[in-house]
């Protein structure tokens, strides 16, 4: 009997070892389950001591939120004692946005909002609900404060408050003659036509705006002196940022002068100029070229008009890096340079004109990670530079209403947030929390492994994360999955800040996988000459960079199999992805695309135009010497999939929502047409009535993705049907 219940254990050991090394003929339900106890819906309720909300009372108090294991306790400072105590009731978070409605821009007075009527500008004041038109003349294709990029649109108008509240600066967006894009419904009978203005590379005609600005109390409406601008701005592609603020915009402070920068076509041209509010009369201050794209920041604008001092603040990545210069507004000529060096300054978040300094967020000065965000000041004449924030990790930053303190949180991709509070010379106030990952990692989670390899070039460094199974054993041998978003205006990873769980890598690390994630050349966040390396070429996608990752990093982790390579992503990740299997075919085995702009001619003008630069039709050279230009042959050729498909050789799951008013689904169909005219072998996912992301059906979509994974690369049957909504 003894020995009968001996064998039994001996059997179920193996079948459990065999279970997590995945290899028996297939994987079950528990496989996956198993597997998604690694998402952050099941892993954020283990990570204790996390502030997770601050509000600023002036410069007098500080209320915050410390979320602990048993409860969430709220606490009050007071900033000028530094006396801490804990609320008994907590601070109202109600916000002043409350009072307008979903389409509205609310003045920063709080007593006014302005919205879109029929295609004409109108305000409504808060306390009577009264409702003024101020434009008259609006139309369809030609209206006032249109927020339409083509790829993105919204009903709220375009626009950028005075300080007074008592003007707008906006613009009448002229559509006339854009061509147009076309989705229909799938249903039960007459499909709904969804027809707007989406320009293309190489279209004749693509968004313009007329620039005005509108007097509310005179009711009277002045367009600048000029020609029409281009619908572009220095830093994305779209001129309206959060809740539609018209960027590239900044008043003075009684609202008489209006600076503001003109962006050409193609981004290589950005024209600082300053309108006169009451005549309209625009003066030209600077003009910048660049030989790829200008960009005034990593992600906001970094340029200011100092209007007091007759200044003005420029941010130039003239010298390979990104930094600031001070000029003067009168004469137009530099005065300083006020930072310098091999790194670059993030975000100019603060500018004292008082003190004369500057605090701003920048990366790649301290040592280590170049990614890590750091706070730092510095004088308007370039001395002083000091960082405020040198413990390591990434920052982010909440500063009080004059920037007298502010919170910093900061973490690395395995060490938890800690918050402290400090004044604005760096000095430690307090600390609020502090988090640890003990109850993390006693509830399964497991820490990613950030590296750092060398790129194509063999000389310049590369950073990423990588996952690999709670169980990895150096004798055994585990396909690669390489995740993928080739930017160019964010990478794969970009924030190495602590999460709990990046999407689903670790799950799919659970399942016998490694994971490998890379920030390669051609993303922002480093030199000007790292991100321009594929400029002209958005089919490079970064594929070389993570390629020799790939292989570099095998090296290290024997158990990584580079017989088996997969690869996925989705928008610019599923162009990517594809790009990848068609590409390197002996490389990449497996790939699962979803969304991707597989053609940058169809998708939206400003992206191409930016990162590829402008649609041209290629000369050819002729046997006899002469040049003759081949209407069907574009620069843009070289990026494009479809061309490509004839190499095709391993497993391409490729996806799409068929109501992407993003990545329009055509992107994908063209693909698709010809990979059938190859005579090619290849799954189709379409997703009726869906957007660029899938909604209620993203689930699915991972699910059928984790199923192509392990069945093509692991050579496993998945479990039948699986569900993550159970």
């Amino acid at each position: 009997m003894k020995k009968i219940i001996y064998l039994l254990i001996i059997l179920s050991f193996f079948s459990f070892y065999s279970c997590n090394q995945n290899n028996d003929a297939s994987l079950d339900v528990k496989d996956y389950e198993n597997a998604t106890k690694h998402f952050s819906k099941n892993l954020n309720k283990h990570l204790f001591n996390i502030l997770n909300y601050q509000k600023w009372e002036n410069e007098d108090f500080l209320y915050y939120d410390v979320k602990y294991e048993e409860k969430t306790e709220s606490y009050q400072i007071n900033l000028k004692t530094n006396e801490k105590s804990i609320l008994k009731e907590k601070q109202s978070k109600s916000s002043p946005y409350s009072k307008r409605n979903r389409n509205e821009f609310l003045s920063p007075n709080g007593k006014l909002s302005a919205y879109i009527e029929n295609y004409n500008l109108w305000v409504r004041n808060l306390s009577t609900n009264k409702k003024t038109q101020l434009t008259f003349d609006g139309k369809e294709d030609y209206g006032y404060a249109t927020n339409n990029a083509g790829w993105t649109k919204s009903k709220g108008p375009v626009l950028k408050w005075s300080p007074k509240s008592d003007k707008i600066a906006t613009f009448r967006q002229d559509a006339r003659g854009v061509g147009e894009m076309y989705l229909t419904t799938t249903n039960v009978g007459h499909p709904i036509l969804q027809a707007w203005k989406y320009a293309l590379p190489g279209d004749d005609k693509i968004f313009e705006i007329e620039r005005i600005i509108v007097d509310i109390k005179s009711n009277n409406i002045v367009r600048l002196k000029m020609k029409n601008d281009f619908q572009r701005s220095t830093t994305t592609d779209h001129i309206a940022g959060r809740g539609g603020e018209l960027l590239d915009t900044q008043w003075n402070k009684d609202g008489s002068k209006l600076a503001f920068i003109s962006s050409s076509r193609d981004h290589k041209e950005a024209h600082l100029q300053i309108a006169d509010s009451k005549t309209g009369n625009v003066s030209s201050i600077f003009k910048e070229n660049a030989e790829t794209y200008y960009e005034s920041g990593v992600r906001g604008e970094n340029w200011e008009v100092l209007f007091d001092s007759d200044e003005y603040i420029w941010y130039s990545e003239k010298d390979n890096w990104g930094h600031l210069y001070l000029y003067d507004l009168k004469t137009k000529k530099l005065k300083n340079r006020i930072t310098e060096g091999e790194w670059l300054v993030r975000k100019l978040m603060h500018i004292d004109t008082e003190k004369r300094e500057l605090i701003f967020t920048a990366g790649g000065r301290e040592n280590g990670n170049p990614y890590h965000v750091y706070l730092y000041k510095v004088n308007f004449d370039g001395t002083g530079l000091k960082c405020l924030t040198p413990e390591k990790g990434s920052h982010s930053i909440s500063p009080s209403p004059n920037w007298n303190y502010f919170v910093t949180t900061y973490s690395t991709t395995s060490n938890p947030p800690v918050s402290i509070l400090k004044n604005r010379n760096g000095e430690k106030i307090t600390e609020l929390s502090s988090s640890n990952s003990s109850e993390l990692e006693r509830n399964g989670w497991q820490k990613p492994i950030e590296f750092s390899v060398k790129a194509r070039d063999n000389k310049t460094d590369l950073f990423g994360i990588m996952y690999i199974p709670s169980y990895y054993n150096e004798n055994e041998k585990y396909p690669i999955l390489n995740y993928i978003y080739p930017g160019p205006q964010s990478g794969s990873v970009g924030n190495y800040s602590f999460v709990v769980a990046r999407r689903d890598f670790q799950a799919l690390a659970e399942l016998g996988f490694v994971i490998v994630s890379v920030d390669a050349m051609g993303t922002p966040g480093r030199s000007k000459s790292f991100h321009d390396v594929y400029y002209g070429n958005m089919g490079d996608n970064g594929l070389p960079d993570n390629i020799t990752a790939i292989e570099q990093l095998s090296k290290k982790y024997k158990a990584m199999d580079l017989s088996r390579v997969g690869i996925w992503g989705h928008s610019g990740g599923g162009f990517a992805s594809t790009a990848a299997l068609l590409r390197y075919p002996d490389f990449y085995d497996v790939a699962v695309s979803s969304s991707g702009n597989h053609d940058n001619r169809n998708y939206e003008a400003d992206w191409g135009e930016k990162w590829h630069g402008l649609l041209t039709r290629l000369d050819l050279n002729s046997s006899d010497g002469k040049i003759d230009s081949d209407s069907t042959k574009t620069n843009y050729d070289i990026q494009a999939n479809q061309l490509l498909v004839e190499n095709l050789k391993g497993k391409l799951l490729i996806a799409h929502g068929m109501l992407d008013d993003n990545v329009p689904p055509s992107n994908t169909m063209i693909v698709v047409d010809a990979l059938i005219k190859a005579n090619k072998d290849f799954d189709l996912l379409l997703f009726p009535n869906k957007r660029h992301g899938y909604g209620d059906l993203s689930n699915y979509m991972m699910r059928r993705k984790w199923d192509f994974f392990v069945k093509h690369l692991k050579g496993l049957d998945p479990p039948k049907n699986f569900s993550f909504n159970n």
